[in-house]
């Protein structure tokens, strides 16, 4: 079966196999403009100057033999483990500029985004070529702002009541932001059209849980784990399923180990992408069908 190849951003991805082209295609990840080849073409050439390629030019590819499988990802935009690429100077370069930019308050939402713009082009998602993050600093100006005007106000009064209020008020915040975050992910420039659409309340109840199971010492880890497994759950847009198979243990060693290193500080960096590479690993993208 042909293997295809498509440029973006004067750069080639690929190879795909034929099935997981089409899916590109369907998505339009790759349109009419963009630039393709495959094994017997004598050169680059227009997606939509080639005869069936394009929705509507042609009949769809042809469906396997009773009992032979599908190519890798046809139908499924490919199946795999996520991972994660940054090299440790520009994460250290970065991570400072964040720091300091957020101690001046005022610059952290369009710190928060740049920062944010970075990591999310250092993930690659089997089957998502070049991940990007769309969101604008912008929409977080007032929701900042506004909480910060909020809990200095709260402060003078100091009412423990109106307090533990503004605790709840952070953590609808959160989930607003991861809100925010997962609709703004895009694949070559293309949203991605995810939604996160776990409840308020379900969130705020899994954050509760996880600060009550700080108590316990090690309760904490398998709370993490099983609050990550419920937001992937409730992530639609996508035909996979995003299965975190992370275990409590897994976390709780690696973040004694994580802790005891960053007190040296010096191995900072190392550590954290340690731990990134770790939780990107145990993030899978499955068929739905295969997810149970």
């Amino acid at each position: 079966m042909a293997n295809w190849f498509y440029a973006s951003e004067g750069k080639q991805q690929g190879p795909f196999p034929e099935g997981q082209f089409r899916d590109l295609v369907t998505q339009g990840v790759v349109r009419g403009d963009t630039l393709v080849w495959t094994e017997g073409m004598a050169g680059w050439q227009k997606a939509a100057e080639i005869p069936g390629l394009m929705a509507g030019g042609g009949a769809p590819p042809m469906i396997p033999a009773a009992g032979r499988p599908l190519a890798p990802g046809a139908g499924g935009q490919g199946a795999g483990a996520l991972s994660i690429e940054f090299g440790i100077l520009e994460w250290t370069w970065r991570t400072i500029a964040m720091l300091i930019g957020m101690c001046f308050v005022i610059p952290v939402p369009w710190v928060f985004v740049w920062y944010t713009k970075w990591i999310v082009s250092c993930v690659k998602v089997p089957g998502r070529p070049n991940l990007s993050f769309t969101g604008n600093a912008m929409t977080l100006v007032p929701w900042f702002f506004g909480f910060l005007v909020l809990s200095i106000a709260i402060a003078f009064t100091e009412i423990s009541l109106l307090n533990n209020l503004m605790f709840i008020v952070q953590l609808v915040l959160y989930w607003l932001l991861l809100k925010w975050m997962i609709a703004n992910l895009a694949s070559n420039g293309q949203p991605i059209g995810l939604s996160f659409v776990g409840s308020v309340w379900a969130y705020i109840g899994w954050s509760l849980l996880f600060a009550i199971s700080i108590v316990t010492i090690i309760g904490w880890a398998w709370v993490a784990a099983a609050q990550i497994r419920w937001m992937f759950r409730n992530i639609e847009g996508t035909r996979r399923e995003i299965v975190f198979k992370g275990t409590g243990l897994g976390i709780l060693w690696r973040g004694i180990v994580a802790a005891l290193l960053f007190s040296l500080i010096i191995p900072i960096p190392w550590v954290y992408r340690w731990i990134m590479n770790w939780y990107a690993s145990q993030t899978e993208l499955v068929p739905k069908s295969a997810a149970f």
